[in-house]
C-alpha cells in the first residue's frame, strides 16, 4: 500500500465504513456479550470488562473482517474466488465467509500448523495448502499465487474492509458502556485494535485505545517508537495469533494517529491468564486472546471502568493442558521439591505428615535411593509435587520442612 492509499484511507468517513460493516454482518457475525468481571476488578482494583470475542462465529473476531471484504467483492472478483495466508483464525474466518457467498476459498496455511486448525478451515469448505515453516513463508506463497491466478488476497489486518469490520467490535463496546475510560486490544498486526480505534475516537475521543502485546512480539510498540515500520528480527511468544514481525502500512498509520499507547505483557503473565479465565469465568481462550487481560495490571485504577477485548478462543487440548500447568505453578497453585532423606523406614511418612498437615495435597511423588548424590551415603532421593494454595502457602510449607530437619531443594 503506498502513502498516497494510505492518506486516502485516513481521510475517509470511518464511523460511516464501520456502521455499514455492522449492517453487512448482521446475522453473520454475533454480537459478542460485554462481561462485568468481579474477580479481575477485585484484583487488579478497577471496574474490569471483557468482551467476549470467543464467543464469535468460528471461535474468533477475524470473521468480522473477512466477511466485511468478501461481501464488497464484485461478482467478477467473487466468481475467481479467494486466496488468504493465516495460521489459523483468519484462515476459518475467511473459509467461513467464502462458503457464506458460494465463492471459492484456498488457504496457505504453514507446514507447522496444528491439525485441528487445518480440519477446522477445511470443514468451512476451503482448499488448504501447507507451504513453509512460519507464516511469513506462507503469505509469500499466498501472494504468488493470487497474482499468478488472479485471484483476491484476503490481508489478515492490512486491509481498510477488514479493519472496518473489526471496528464492528467498537461499537458494540460503546453501546454496551458508554461511559468506559479505556479499552485493551490484543496487537499483533494491528487490524483489530486499527478498527476499535476508528469508531471509538470518532464517537468518543476520551477513551483511551491502549494495545496490549508480548513482550517477545511487539513489532507494533518498536514501530511506534521509531515513527516508522519496523521488522522484528524473530518474534518469541506463545501467544501464535499476535506473533507479527512487521505491522501494516495502514495499520501504523492509524495506530499511530489514533491508540494512544501500547504496552507488552510476559509469557508467564499469558499462560496464568488462559487459567484465571477459565478458572474464574469458565472461559476457554487462545493464548492471543487473554493478552488483554494480562495487561490489565499495568493499566488498573480505583473507578476506572477499563474493557479488555479477549480476542479468541481457538486453543487445542494439549497447549491448554501444559498452559493450564505453567499457569498453576506461576500462580503458587503448584510446586514441586527434592530433598535426600536417611535410608531407614518412616522418613518418607514423616514427610507426608508434615505436607498433610500444612494443607499440601501430594499429586506427584518419587522415591529412589538410586538417584542420591551419594549411592553410598545410606540416603534416599525423595522429589514430591503438591498442590498448593499461593506462594504464600509455599513458603510455609517451606518453613514447616526445614523446621523439621528436611533440607529441600524447590524443583519449581
Amino acid at each position: 500500500m503506498n502513502k498516497h492509499d494510505i492518506e486516502d484511507r485516513l481521510k475517509a468517513d470511518h464511523e460511516r465504513a464501520i456502521r455499514e460493516a455492522a449492517q453487512t454482518l448482521q446475522g453473520v457475525a454475533r454480537d459478542t456479550p460485554l462481561i462485568r468481571s468481579d474477580f479481575y476488578g477485585t484484583e487488579y482494583g478497577c471496574n474490569a470488562f471483557i468482551k467476549a470475542e470467543n464467543l464469535q462465529v468460528t471461535g474468533s473476531f477475524k470473521i468480522r473482517g473477512a466477511y466485511n471484504r468478501i461481501a464488497k467483492l464484485s461478482a467478477a472478483e467473487a466468481g475467481k474466488g479467494v486466496i488468504a495466508s493465516s495460521a489459523g483464525n483468519h484462515a476459518q474466518g475467511v473459509a467461513y465467509s467464502a462458503q457464506a457467498r458460494g465463492i471459492p476459498a484456498t488457504i496457505v496455511m504453514p507446514n507447522i500448523t496444528p491439525l485441528i486448525k487445518v480440519n477446522a478451515t477445511k470443514a468451512y469448505g476451503a482448499d488448504v495448502i501447507l507451504y513453509g515453516d512460519v507464516y511469513d513463508e506462507s503469505y509469500r506463497r499466498a501472494t504468488e499465487l493470487a497474482g499468478e491466478n488472479d485471484v483476491t488476497f484476503v490481508h489478515p489486518f492490512d486491509d481498510y474492509d477488514v479493519i472496518c469490520g473489526q471496528g464492528t467490535i467498537g461499537l458494540e463496546i460503546l453501546d454496551a458502556l458508554p461511559e468506559a475510560d479505556e479499552i485493551l486490544v490484543p496487537i499483533g498486526g494491528g487490524g483489530l485494535i486499527s478498527g476499535i480505534a476508528l469508531i471509538v475516537k470518532a464517537l468518543k475521543p476520551k477513551i483511551r485505545i491502549v494495545g496490549v502485546a508480548p513482550k517477545g512480539a511487539a513489532s507494533m510498540k518498536l514501530s511506534l517508537k521509531e515513527g516508522a515500520v519496523h521488522r522484528l528480527d524473530k518474534v518469541s511468544t506463545n501467544a501464535e495469533g499476535v506473533a507479527v514481525r512487521q505491522p501494516g502500512e495502514l495499520t501504523f498509520a492509524i495506530a499511530r494517529k489514533y491508540v494512544d499507547d501500547v504496552v507488552t505483557v510476559s509469557e508467564k503473565d499469558i499462560m496464568e491468564n488462559v487459567l484465571l479465565i477459565m478458572e474464574k469465568h469458565k472461559f476457554v481462550a487462545e493464548t492471543a486472546g487473554v493478552v488483554s487481560l494480562a495487561g490489565l495490571r499495568k493499566r488498573a485504577k480505583p473507578g476506572k471502568n477499563i474493557v479488555c477485548v479477549m480476542s479468541g478462543g481457538n486453543i487445542d487440548t494439549v497447549t491448554i493442558s501444559s498452559i493450564i500447568n505453567e499457569g498453576m505453578i506461576s500462580r503458587g497453585r503448584i510446586m514441586c521439591f527434592s530433598a535426600e532423606l536417611p535410608d531407614r523406614p518412616g522418613q518418607l511418612v514423616n514427610v507426608a505428615t508434615l505436607l498433610a498437615e500444612c494443607g499440601a495435597n501430594v499429586i506427584g511423588l518419587e522415591h529412589n535411593q538410586f538417584k542420591a548424590l551419594d549411592r553410598y551415603s545410606n540416603k534416599v532421593a525423595l522429589e514430591v509435587t503438591v498442590e498448593t494454595n499461593g506462594p504464600d502457602h509455599i513458603s510455609r510449607v517451606l518453613a514447616v520442612l526445614d523446621k523439621n530437619g528436611f533440607a529441600v531443594r524447590r524443583i519449581y
